[in-house]
């Protein structure tokens, strides 16, 4: 499972970086959310997965050598998905902003344009 995760998580760079290099800048917000997506999995993988486990457990069920599920990946991956939504939502504001004043969404078109 861990390996088939890996593959998805490189497909999703793979394609968040291509689609950022796009010339259109909605292409770049899309390229920006697989890379946030991506980055959600790698964090929530990379420790190893525990299924079907609890991430909090009584003292004495730690003790006892009961496994559980590390819950500071999911706090860090929960915190990584409210900053890419912070950033998601910024970009979309900026490319808004820009698509009013130059009339247009193509990078290259937008380089001679005086703000």
């Amino acid at each position: 499972m861990e390996s088939l995760l890996a593959i998805v998580i490189g497909g999703l760079f793979t394609a968040g970086f291509y689609s950022m290099l796009r010339r259109s800048m909605v292409k770049l917000v899309i390229g920006l959310m697989l890379l946030s997506h991506a980055t959600n999995l790698l964090i929530f993988t990379a420790p190893g997965l525990t299924r079907g486990k609890p991430p909090l457990m009584k003292e004495e069920e730690i003790a006892s050598g009961l496994s559980y599920a590390d819950p500071l990946t999911q706090a860090h991956t929960l915190a990584v998905i409210v900053i890419s939504f912070g950033i998601i939502a910024f970009t979309m504001v900026l490319l808004l902003r820009a698509y009013r004043t130059c009339k247009t969404s193509d990078t290259d078109k937008m380089k001679g344009t005086a703000l």
